[in-house]
């Protein structure tokens, strides 16, 4: 049984490092250049593994050089990719992600094989406490994803990320949702995700921290004094260990305070993968 199944994307991520972000219609030219393994679905799986989580990945790639590399990567962290299908002819999902010096980003996600994740995922999730998706999958899969996992008992968590309007029945799967500020906004806030079964609310803050709502109010997390290089991965950093967490029976709110230390700390290095902190990392942190 795993601990923690994540159902979601992989990507390779190129990266281009720029002095500022270009305009519309704008050409800059890069100082660095890398790949890295990404994708919200594997960039959470990892951050979850990396805090101590027996984890489990569910998901598309295609067969091409990407692919195995994305593969290669999951079984190296001690993922079971024995749900990661292997597409022929589909190429593997890219994510061209520009990181100015401010450390902000611009991120366009080329979905590939991501895009052919459908239903039929129920049938390859395995048992787990917390089960974990995105919206860089089809709706389809996530639904029946969370239905089975319901089913089993699971936690089901959701990272309305990227924005998109969302269905009623589709939220009412959802044990806990974690939405940054503007996901927050376009769901209608905690009230309403309450309203419709969702349990807790924690909503990511960027430099300010976070927020996590339950139905007996709101408790502010505070942020990590930290120097940023570059955000690209923070917010799955937070997401994998708030499921790590929660897979150990963490309260929401103290999971939270947990995951903003993951968050902090992987604003501090360049990359998604590459930044990701361990749980040794995270506790030196918290205990700062």
């Amino acid at each position: 049984m795993a601990d923690v199944c994540v159902v979601g994307s992989a990507n390779l991520d190129l990266v281009a490092s720029v002095a500022s972000l270009p305009a519309p219609g704008a050409t800059v030219l890069a100082t660095d250049y890398a790949e890295h393994a990404g994708g919200k679905g594997l960039n959470q799986a990892v951050a979850a593994a990396r805090l101590g989580a027996a984890v489990a990945f569910v998901g598309s790639i295609g067969d091409d050089a990407a692919g195995g590399i994305l593969a290669e990567v999951m079984r190296d962290e001690g993922i079971d990719v024995s749900g990661l299908r292997v597409l022929r002819g589909v190429p593997t999902g890219r994510a061209l992600i520009n990181v100015d010096a401010r450390a902000e980003n611009s991120i366009v996600v080329v979905p590939g094989a991501n895009a052919r994740t459908g239903a039929s995922v129920a049938g390859s999730l395995p048992a787990a406490g917390v089960v974990l998706a995105q919206l860089e999958v089809p709706l389809d899969a996530v639904v029946a994803a969370f239905r089975a996992a319901r089913a089993r008992g699971s936690t089901t968590v959701l990272n309305p990320a990227p924005a998109r309007d969302l269905p009623d029945d589709l939220l009412s799967l959802c044990d806990v949702v974690v939405p940054n500020e503007g996901e927050a906004a376009a769901l209608g806030g905690a009230d309403r995700l309450h309203a419709l079964g969702v349990t807790a609310v924690v909503t990511t803050l960027g430099a300010r921290g976070a927020t996590v709502a339950v139905r007996a109010g709101t408790v502010t997390v505070a942020p990590f004094a930290v120097s940023p290089v570059d955000t690209t991965g923070a917010g799955d950093a937070f997401i994998g260990a708030l499921c790590a967490e929660l897979s150990r029976g963490v309260d929401v709110a103290v999971a939270s305070r947990t995951a903003a230390a993951a968050g902090a700390l992987a604003t501090t290095r360049r990359g998604a993968v590459p930044s990701l902190p361990t749980r040794a990392e995270v506790e030196r942190l918290l205990g700062a």
